[in-house]
């Protein structure tokens, strides 16, 4: 059969999953009456609340005969573990990019990924039906960046078209009939080359593994594309690790096909398929998946050091273990093992104790996204700062720095410039306008100048600023960086809060809890309008009298509360100050809760 591997890339928002609903529905995937979800390839809860695509994911679609095997991959660069991996199973990409926007940061990281495997991408300019697209700009956009990039002169002579993937059409010129995808259909059976797998058939079966996944029905799956021979359900497969060691034997007892948005069940996979095998117990994400004569294994790319760290510990407050199921540290070791396992971007290290674990990763995002899936699970877990990591070089300290695209509207460039550069420890690289009384600001920050400033920059830019981030290279240490200015209000009592005791600690600073609200010793209860932390009682009611007038009782008028985020609550804690998260809670609280113990530790560390 006639068979192409693509994957489709974007930055965040350009729209990849969208394209994928028309490509399926234009291919004839769903029936015409069948009730399919809008973005049907984001499957997983936060995808769909986040609007992002977290985790790869593969499809099927047939076209005059022949059959395309499309991936859809993430956008965000901390889930760039997946991305690279994913490459390496296809024969061309298609590059999507907002004929408004142009090439963004993440477009970049991906783009650099194919350009350096070799592929040929195509280039699809969409959303051009919008009012401020420049089509031929974003065109030029594209073009330098791949010479930016390095690419040869047979990648940059790639083919483009024009597209709305929402309205459901792609064209060679902008004055097309807009009727439908069939020229996108036709480009990739013509630009795109068929697996070279397919001449190796005969010899012995080898398939290098990319995503884990389990199954609640069949167990622990591997998905990957079948470099040679032919697999049989029933056959005997071995595991090699990447330095040829062996894993495991085991039976394929499933072989799935992508078909449309389901898998089935096929008996026979040849060269050039990719599909997903079960019947494995231990044989993960890079290890060649053999026939038991084949000694060596395929080679696999290597994934990127993760650049920040997180401790994850037990919930040892007073209102631990109300509202979760598992608190135990062996159950959250567990838990972050599995992940780690299925997440080659994830480390997890033991810490002495025990009780914590450390776990390093790409980005805040990556991790907010792990805590917010388990404590959906029911677990109860403490949460430090994000700190960054460091690498020794040549005795040399070095710490990773970061490119952000900004745009944002002329009148707030000098604030957000003077935050990067200022107070951040930035370089500005580039600022140029961007059409429409806005800007865009290029700069190198360090890491650890960015945890945390996102919230900043949504207040600074009142909502309207975007920025984008990713890793860009490790530079030498820039030195110490200003952290949260302001202090924080601490709980001094156990109890339920009192609506007049917030009322009269309103004139002190912002408040992060309501009334009728569970609070604890050392539990921060709202950010302090000047520098240093003080300790305030918000049990406190109003003594009362027995002579009654009609101007004693004052009405509490109180403001709400300040209600944080996961990220932003991760982003806000001092380096003495922990997140609390329980299925049902976010709270912020003291690392030493009680007053005694805190000062005791400050002094020590002083």
């Amino acid at each position: 059969m006639d068979l192409r591997n693509i994957a489709i890339i974007a930055h965040v928002d350009h729209g990849k999953t969208t394209l994928v609903d028309q490509l399926l529905k234009q291919s004839g995937a769903f029936r015409e009456n069948q009730a399919v979800a809008e973005r049907a390839m984001d499957s997983n809860d936060i995808e769909r609340e986040r609007g992002i695509t977290i985790l790869a994911k593969c499809t099927s679609v047939e076209w005059n005969g022949a059959r395309i095997n499309i991936v859809d991959t993430p956008g965000h660069a901390d889930f760039g573990g997946e991305v690279e991996r994913i490459l390496s199973m296809v024969d061309g990409v298609v590059l999507l990019v907002d004929a408004a926007e142009g090439p963004m940061p993440q477009t970049k990281f991906v783009t650099q990924k194919a350009l350096a495997l070799g592929l040929k991408p195509i280039v699809v300019l969409n959303k051009v039906d919008k009012p401020d697209a420049e089509p031929e700009r974003a065109l030029n956009e594209v073009f330098d960046l791949f010479v930016a990039l390095g690419a040869s002169d047979e990648q940059l002579d790639f083919p483009h078209l024009y597209a709305s993937g929402r309205a459901g059409w792609a064209d060679e010129s902008l004055e097309g009939p807009r009727k439908d995808l069939s020229a996108l259909f036709d480009l990739i059976l013509r630009h795109v080359p068929m697996p070279a797998q397919l001449s190796r058939v005969d010899e012995p079966f080898r398939m290098l593994a990319t995503t884990l996944s389990a199954d609640p029905f069949i167990g622990r799956i591997l998905t990957g594309r079948v470099e040679s021979g032919r697999l049989r359900v029933g056959d005997t497969v071995k595991a090699l690790s990447r330095t040829g060691e062996r894993i495991e034997q085991f039976r394929a007892t499933k072989i799935l096909a992508f078909r449309g948005l389901s898998q089935q069940p096929i008996d026979e996979a040849v060269a050039g398929d990719i599909v997903t095998v079960a019947g494995m117990t231990r044989a993960t994400v890079a290890d060649t998946l053999c026939a038991p004569e084949v000694e060596t294994p395929l080679p696999a790319q290597p994934i990127d050091p993760p650049t920040i760290s997180v401790t994850f510990g037990i919930n040892d407050s007073p209102l631990a273990g109300r509202d979760g199921s598992k608190v135990q540290s062996r159950v959250i070791r567990e838990r972050l093992m599995r992940e780690a396992e299925s997440n080659v971007a994830i480390r997890v290290e033991d810490t002495p104790g025990g009780e914590s674990f450390i776990v390093s990763g790409r980005g805040e995002l990556q991790m907010g996204v792990l805590i917010e899936n388990m404590r959906r699970e029911g677990f109860e877990l403490s949460i430090s700062r994000p700190r960054v990591i460091f690498r020794e070089e040549n005795g040399e300290r070095l710490e990773p720095i970061e490119e952000v695209i900004i745009d944002v509207d002329d009148e707030f460039t000098g604030a957000v410039i003077d935050k990067l550069t200022g107070q951040r420890k930035g370089e500005l690289v580039e600022m140029k306008p961007a059409g429409a009384g806005k800007t865009r600001i290029v700069a190198l920050v360090p890491s650890r100048g960015l945890i945390g400033y996102h919230g900043q920059f949504l207040t600074d830019t009142r909502g309207t600023g975007v920025l984008n981030r990713i890793f860009h290279s490790w530079a030498p240490y820039k030195g110490p960086i200003e952290g949260r200015r302001q202090g924080v209000l601490i709980s001094m009592e156990n109890g339920v809060s009192v609506a007049y005791a917030l009322w009269n600690l309103e004139e002190r600073g912002r408040l992060f809890i309501g009334p009728q609200e569970q609070v604890y010793v050392g539990m921060i209860i709202g950010e302090n309008s000047r520098p240093g932390d003080l300790e305030v009682n918000p049990l406190k009611g109003k003594k009362l009298t027995n002579i009654r007038a009609a101007g004693s009782d004052e009405n509490v008028r109180l403001t709400p509360p300040v209600r944080m985020s996961l990220e932003e609550a991760i982003a806000y804690i001092d380096d003495d100050e922990l997140v609390e998260v329980t299925p049902k809670a976010i709270r912020l609280r003291k690392r030493y809760l009680d007053p005694h113990e805190r000062k005791r530790q400050a002094r020590a560390e002083g």
